[in-house]
């Protein structure tokens, strides 16, 4: 029998939501795979199915968790590679989708600067690992990305080639260091690039760029990634629908 957390100020759904939340965070069960049915979580939790229902319901609404008619309840695998399309139009010649390749330019472990570690929830100087990507297309560079992990969960991709695995990083956050990102923040804000950055983006010093902040979490909601990419303005959209 699993026990939830001792805090009895929260209701005893949310307690279980939360638990399970962590559950899933720490690979009990992988993102596309079925969960236990509420009956069995009942009886591992020692609880009513109505009030495993409720948790349940609470994850199904937060998009953790997603129900199939006839099949159970799966976790629910986010859709993270278009998302670049909300902000930026990078389209081939006849108007198709293209995807920018990825080439890191470089992989460091430091101590994480007081930014980063307010980001990510970290002591300041706590160990950290930083990503320096460019995004390019027909080899000409649109995007460049700065990317700042938690060292421990993320260590292995210090020795690993991430340029030999395509252009998605998240893919590799799960294979080699068993980390899902499952929600991302962002916020868009615009600037006037500086002097490395625009070099690494063959445009002038102050120039024009789109920068879009993201901070990623895991299922439980513990941050886990935080980048800034800095994108050509020229390749900047914007739109929304308002009903």
């Amino acid at each position: 029998m699993n026990m939830l957390s001792s805090d009895d100020r929260l209701p005893l759904y949310q307690r279980l939501r939360d638990e399970l939340a962590q559950q899933i965070a720490n690979n009990r069960w992988r993102a596309g795979e079925a969960i236990p049915t509420e009956a069995a979580l009942s009886v591992e939790y020692s609880l009513s199915v109505g009030t495993v229902r409720k948790a349940i319901d609470m994850l199904v609404s937060e998009r953790i968790l997603e129900r199939q008619q006839g099949r159970g309840t799966f976790i629910r695998r986010p859709q993270f590679q278009s998302s670049l399309f909300r902000f930026f139009r990078f389209m081939t010649p006849d108007g198709e989708r293209h995807v920018p390749e990825s080439r890191i330019l470089s992989k460091e472990p430091l101590p994480a600067p007081a930014e980063v570690a307010k980001a990510l929830g970290l002591l300041p100087a706590d160990p950290v690992i930083r990503l320096l990507r460019l995004r390019l297309i027909d080899s000409v560079p649109v995007l460049v990305e700065e990317i700042w992990l938690p060292r421990e969960p993320f260590k292995a991709i210090l020795d690993f080639d991430l340029n030999a695995e395509g252009p998605l990083l998240y893919p590799l956050y799960e294979d080699l260091c068993g980390q899902v990102v499952a929600s991302a923040d962002e916020t868009l804000t615009a600037e006037s690039v500086s002097e490395v950055h625009a070099r690494l983006l063959r445009v002038p010093a102050g120039a024009p760029v789109v920068v879009i902040e993201r901070l990623a979490r895991n299922y439980a909601g513990q941050p886990i990634e935080w980048r800034r990419s800095w994108g050509h303005a020229s390749h900047f959209r914007y739109s929304v629908e308002i009903r």
